[in-house]
């Protein structure tokens, strides 16, 4: 949605996608793997690339523009890239509780995510890339499956997942700014897209942007199907548009939507900071 609101395209097609046509690489595409984290466990539980992986597909990608455009104009189309990171819902919604929690207090396992966080973008810079805007987490206890599995009676927000993902959010925060203000890194911009506070509100007062049920997705029973356990045999609720959630830890179109616009300002200003 962020993409079609800048005039690129409608939506970032998958990199790996064997249709992918070649003005795509030009364009834009999505390295981005569901599931993963920063985590190293995380894409392990949930067996998808990791974030190493997903990086040394980009690079893959570059040696493939350079061939398609030439040296000099690929590194241009690299520089004045915008780069949108979204990663850590996986690691704080899930892994810690299931993987980490007897081992690592949630104020360190939220510095090594951060640490982790900034090896990739110092990665990222080292490739080329300047403008690099990483989202929030969104609010990971309030998600149907967290509050069906953590919750307890009546699946209220689980409030431990919501406190870490504050501390990852806020330590990230301040590291982004750091990597900005840091000589060592020329020309890197970074912004914090927060999308987290944004959903909190929605969740709270859902009547104030027309929602009717904040608990449940509205596949299945709403309560603890994602990815493949919603599919063409799982029923549906008759009206998305009231619903917050699509599955039990994704959200409907109209929520994405009205979390895009909350964060289309920073973006903007990040698209047009640098001028390479």
């Amino acid at each position: 949605m962020a993409g079609e609101n800048l005039g690129i395209k409608a939506s970032l097609p998958p990199y790996l996608d064997p249709n992918l046509q070649v003005e795509d690489l030009v364009t834009g595409v999505c390295f981005a793997s569901a599931g993963s984290g920063y985590d190293p466990e995380t894409p392990i539980l949930t067996a998808v690339p990791s974030i190493p992986n997903q990086l040394d597909l980009f690079r893959q990608y570059m040696a493939k523009l350079r061939t398609l455009v030439g040296e000099q104009k690929s590194k241009a189309i690299i520089e004045n890239s915008l780069y949108v990171i979204s990663a850590g819902n996986n690691d704080v919604g899930a892994t810690y509780f299931l993987a980490r929690r007897k081992s690592s207090d949630m104020d360190s396992y939220a510095n090594f995510l951060v640490g982790q966080a900034s090896t990739f973008i110092r990665q990222l810079h080292g490739l080329g890339a300047r403008k690099i805007a990483h989202l929030s987490t969104i609010v990971t206890g309030c998600v149907p499956a967290s509050r069906t599995v953590f919750g307890g009676i009546g699946r209220p927000c689980f409030e431990e997942s919501n406190d870490l993902a504050t501390m990852f959010n806020e330590k990230l925060g301040y590291e982004l700014q750091r990597l900005r203000d840091d000589a060592r890194f020329p020309n890197l911009s970074t912004t914090f897209l927060d999308v987290y506070n944004p959903l909190f509100d929605i969740i709270q007062r859902p009547e104030n942007y027309g929602f009717v049920d904040v608990k449940d997705g509205c596949c299945g029973t709403g309560e603890l199907e994602f990815a493949v356990l919603c599919n063409q045999l799982s029923s549906t609720c008759i009206n998305a548009s009231n619903y917050i959630f699509w599955d039990s830890v994704h959200l409907t179109e109209k929520a994405y939507k009205i979390l895009t616009s909350e964060i289309m300002k920073d973006i903007n200003k990040l698209q047009n900071e640098i001028k390479c």
